[in-house]
This record gives C-alpha cells, sequence and structure tokens, in this order.
C-alpha cells in the first residue's frame, strides 16, 4: 500500500479524462473480421439519411446517420510479409512485426486505452474472440499474429477468451478472493513492524495516513448504496441474462451471439469500457452451416468474390448491427449507448487476395456527442493515410492524447 495509489484513486465516479459522474463514460469497441471482403461491396456514398452502402455493409442500414465510413486508410508495416500474420499482429498499434517465429509487435491501442481509462472499472479490458488462436508458424511468421489483435505489450498478446461462460463470470463473478479484503487488513501486521521502528511523530503521522485510508475505504463501500452521491449510472446492476452454458457452443452463429451480447452487457453494466471481440482469426478455418456454406473453410472461401463469400460477409457484419441495435436501445440520459460508444469494425486487408494498400473499417457510434456519423471520410491517394492516425482520434476522445503511436503523429482532424 503507497500514498500515490490513493491520490490517484478516482472519486465519486470522476474519471481521468475529468469528465464528472454526471456524464455517462465513453466505451470502445474493436470487431474484427479476417480476409478482407468481397471487392465490389464495401462501399459507402453519400452522406446522412441518403448515404448508399454496398451489400456488405447493407446490416447497417438503420444506423447510416451513426455511421463513418473510412476509406483508403493503411498500415505500412502491414506491407512488409504480405501474408496474413504480418497484416493482422499490427492492425491496431502499425509496429514492425518481428519474423521467424518471434513474438514481437507494438501495445495495441485499445490497451493503452485500457490501461489508463480502463482503470476505473472492474475489468479494464474484455478481450473476446471466436476462434481459437493458432500457435503455428506460417511462412516465417508466427501464427499467433493471425490470432490476436490486442497486445498488452509488444511481447504479449492480450488473453483471448473463447469460451462465452468463462467471458461473462470474468464480468460478473463475485466470489471474494484473497485480495478482495480491505487494504487496511491485507497490511495491517506490516503496519504494526513498521510502528516500532519509528519515532513518536511519525507514529502519529501513520496513525492518521492509516484513519484517511479506512476512511476512503468506507466512503466507497458505501457509495454504491447511496445513490445521490453519484450522477450518472449504469442502467443495470446486475446481468439480465442468463449465465451462458459451460464450453465453446458448436452452433457458430449462436457463439458469436452470445459473445454480442457479453459484450454489450459489460458495457451497460459499467463492468467494463473497453472490448475487442475478434469474429474469427486471419487464416481462418471456420464454416458457416448455418448459411448452407459447409463445403469451404473461410480462408479459402475469401479467394473468390461469389455469392456465398458475400453471405459470408454479411454474416459478420449482422453481428456489428445486432450489437448497434441492443446499444441504440438503452437510453443512458439524453443520448443512447451507441451514441456514447465508439465501435471500430475492421479487417486486415481489402479481399482475401491480402490487398492490405487500403484497409476496410467503419467506426459506429458518436462517442459521447465528440464523432459526428452520415458521412464518408476518403483518403485514398492522399498523403499521411495512416490508420494509426484513426487510432489517435479514437483514443483522443476518451481523454488520452498521445504524441505518437505506430508511423503516426496527428490524429484525423475529420474524425
Amino acid at each position: 500500500m503507497a500514498l500515490p495509489w490513493f491520490e490517484s484513486l478516482t472519486v465519486w465516479g470522476d474519471d481521468e479524462s475529468g469528465k464528472r459522474a454526471s456524464q455517462a463514460p465513453i466505451r470502445t469497441a474493436v470487431l474484427f473480421s479476417g480476409n478482407g471482403f468481397h471487392s465490389k461491396e464495401w462501399w459507402a456514398k453519400g452522406e446522412g439519411a441518403g448515404m448508399e452502402l454496398g451489400q456488405v455493409l447493407a446490416p447497417l442500414h438503420d444506423f447510416r446517420q451513426k455511421l463513418l465510413f473510412i476509406r483508403g486508410l493503411y498500415n505500412e508495416q502491414a506491407l512488409k510479409g504480405n501474408i496474413h500474420s504480418s497484416q493482422t499482429g499490427n492492425l491496431l498499434s502499425g509496429a514492425p512485426l518481428a519474423p521467424g517465429g518471434e513474438i514481437r509487435s507494438g501495445t495495441s491501442f485499445d490497451q493503452l486505452i485500457a490501461q489508463k481509462y480502463g482503470r476505473n472499472t472492474k475489468v479494464p479490458s474484455l478481450v473476446l474472440g471466436c476462434e481459437k488462436a493458432n500457435p503455428s508458424v506460417h511462412k516465417n511468421y508466427s501464427m499467433l499474429y493471425s490470432s490476436h489483435i490486442s497486445w498488452s505489450s509488444p511481447t504479449t498478446p492480450t488473453p483471448l477468451e473463447v469460451y462465452p461462460a468463462l467471458a461473462f463470470d470474468r464480468l460478473f463473478k463475485d466470489e471474494v478472493q484473497k485480495g478482495d479484503k480491505s487494504v487496511l487488513d491485507a497490511v495491517l501486521a506490516d503496519a504494526n513492524d513498521l510502528r516500532r521502528d519509528i519515532s513518536k511523530n511519525d507514529q502519529r503521522k501513520l496513525d492518521e495516513y492509516l484513519d484517511s485510508v479506512r476512511d476512503v475505504e468506507q466512503r466507497i463501500e458505501q457509495s454504491g448504496k447511496r445513490g445521490e452521491l453519484q450522477g450518472w449510472r449504469p442502467t443495470l446492476d446486475k446481468p439480465n441474462i442468463p449465465r451462458p452454458a459451460d464450453g465453446i457452443p458448436q452452433d457458430v452463429a449462436e457463439h458469436m451471439k452470445l459473445m454480442c451480447d457479453i459484450m454489450v452487457l459489460g458495457f451497460q453494466t459499467d463492468t467494463t469500457r473497453v472490448c475487442t471481440l475478434k469474429l474469427n482469426n486471419d487464416h481462418s478455418s471456420l464454416r458457416f452451416p448455418n448459411l448452407g456454406v459447409d463445403y469451404m473453410i473461410h480462408h479459402l472461401l475469401s479467394h473468390s468474390d461469389g455469392a456465398d463469400w458475400l453471405k459470408v460477409n454479411r454474416f459478420f457484419l449482422e453481428q456489428l448491427g445486432y450489437i448497434a441495435k441492443k446499444l441504440d436501445a438503452i437510453q443512458e440520459g439524453e443520448r443512447t449507448l451507441l451514441d456514447n460508444s465508439m465501435i471500430m469494425y475492421c479487417s486486415s486487408m481489402m479481399t482475401g487476395h491480402h490487398d492490405a494498400t487500403q484497409l476496410p473499417v467503419v467506426v459506429l457510434g458518436g462517442a459521447g456527442g465528440q464523432i459526428k456519423g452520415g458521412r464518408v471520410l476518403d483518403y485514398l491517394g492522399k498523403p499521411d493515410r495512416q490508420m494509426c492516425r484513426l487510432f489517435l482520434s479514437l483514443m483522443n476522445k476518451t481523454g488520452l492524447h498521445a504524441e505518437k503511436l505506430g508511423d503516426a503523429s496527428q490524429p484525423l482532424a475529420e474524425v
């Protein structure tokens, strides 16, 4: 127990960006699907309610006015290997990747947000997936790069939870663990030992310090019971869906839906404010019998532009549409939970032919009134079109202002 920890303790729901508790917090989510999209049907044009969407994005039709379609951004480091692993492992950081089976990337922007802004919640970051990680090596690059988009440090991919029940438990299981007891109770023996070795004046100072800590503990304990001390409060204080069954659902549609539900529930209860959901790996081996597309794995299917590939693409975007619909139905003061979120959906290549010269990306939600939707932003052919500029912009919305990320030193002014 150290004094700086108490000096940095948030009080009555204030967050580290200076936003008062009377305002709902900003939630950040990243959704990813591997292997790109149909080359002719990932597009948007127009603005506002008149925005037109390609067939891949059709499931987002009802949310056009809360949608940013961003064209032309790219990640320079991803062009070096030109394979799935080398294009995915640094997608959210823009960092160089170590080849030869070594694991070294960069801390992803979602984890930079979680390390600062996410500390105000029980779970700083929820990292979910619907396909297990692949530890093999492919063409001189570890397939762990294809399996993880969230990185807690350059050498540590953030642990990926693919079991819905365990993800649910992480958010809501409240069994008392050893570390859950009073801070003072945990260090009382050490404090008594210290008391014997210090002067009477310092003993008095120690007593005053410990009393102040006990007071803070009691106030924190009571803060959840006295609603008048809090401004903004989550619309739920406990789950409104049952705990999922153990194991991984064999129905891919049910698996994805459960993970979407858990993400929404984490945001609604303010148990977490940062989430990544990897719907599948890059170089994925998922099949889709629910769509009648069970004859070929996702990776091989991505090399075509046929009707089945479009069907699978739309299925992935339906997950984003499902999340948006649920978030937009949750009112938080004058805004909805979707209005208080920013959800980025992306892949590490435009098409299954490894085209990473421009990356597919859309952003849904208003970040608490900071992002204006219903727009198409086109950076293709323009200078300074680094994907990391978008990440700097999104980080800014949470109050995290970084001077540099990857190959970018300036955010996108239009976002």
